[in-house]
């Protein structure tokens, strides 16, 4: 079983119809956004349990859970065949993000928050060496987790020939690649974000067909692996909006 905590996370997971078995509520939680958590249980006849306030510390990865949990069955990850047969619409080339080692949770949610904001099509994380899905990356990203495909796969570079021969430019964050503004991102794309620290993998830098940068001015020359991700993916958003 997985845990959406936070009010916004679990409003979201309410709305978008994800399968929930049970929510936790503390006790004396009935105004502002919980009251219409609770409606929106009710309405989808969903088990409302009321509890102490420290049950939910206990079962909580976080502190920071505002007197709601929402108990919901394991995330169902999409298989990659099918990310790829849902990718595009009219008039919106196919867009997908790639995470090359990303581990720690928030960036997880954050990149899915942009991503969702963003209108990407699906985000791919490798099965090792890399966080999933996790209660800390619900409520980073604030509920987006609900609504975007996420795929996992054993091999990113495997992951990538196939996205080449199905049509995508694959994109690699990389401060030695060009300024992403002088680059044509409006085909089917899919862009790499690197891990934290090391950024892309030696093998999956090789295998991109481009590097983006992003112009800098200051004395730090790198950025957080979730800014530099949400920069990029709205330079795709700006170009195609033109």
């Amino acid at each position: 079983m997985s845990d959406v905590v936070g009010r916004r996370p679990v409003l979201e997971a309410l709305r978008s119809g994800q399968e929930i078995n049970r929510l936790l509520v503390a006790k004396g939680q009935r105004e502002g956004s919980i009251r219409e958590i609770l409606t929106l249980a009710q309405k989808r006849k969903i088990v409302v349990q009321e509890v102490e306030r420290t049950v939910l510390d206990k079962l909580s990865e976080t502190p920071n859970h505002q007197g709601v949990m929402a108990q919901i069955a394991e995330i169902n990850y999409l298989e990659f065949d099918e990310l790829l047969k849902k990718a595009g619409s009219p008039g919106w080339s196919p867009f997908l993000v790639l995470l090359d080692g990303i581990q720690d949770p928030h960036n997880l949610g954050s990149i899915i928050r942009s991503a969702e904001a963003a209108g990407v099509d699906g985000v791919v994380i490798p099965k090792r060496r890399a966080v999933g899905i996790t209660s800390t990356v619900m409520k980073s990203s604030s509920g987006a987790a609900n609504y975007v495909p996420v795929c996992r796969i054993p091999n990113l570079v495997a992951a990538i020939e196939n996205l080449k021969k199905a049509g995508y430019w694959v994109v690699g964050a990389d401060m030695e690649g060009d300024p992403c503004f002088t680059q044509d991102l409006t085909g089917p794309i899919a862009l790499v974000v690197g891990n934290e620290g090391a950024g892309l993998s030696r093998l999956v830098k090789e295998k991109c067909d481009f590097l983006s940068s992003i112009p800098m001015r200051g004395n730090i020359n790198s950025l957080n692996a979730s800014v530099a991700g949400a920069l990029l993916m709205f330079e795709v958003v700006r170009q195609r909006s033109l």
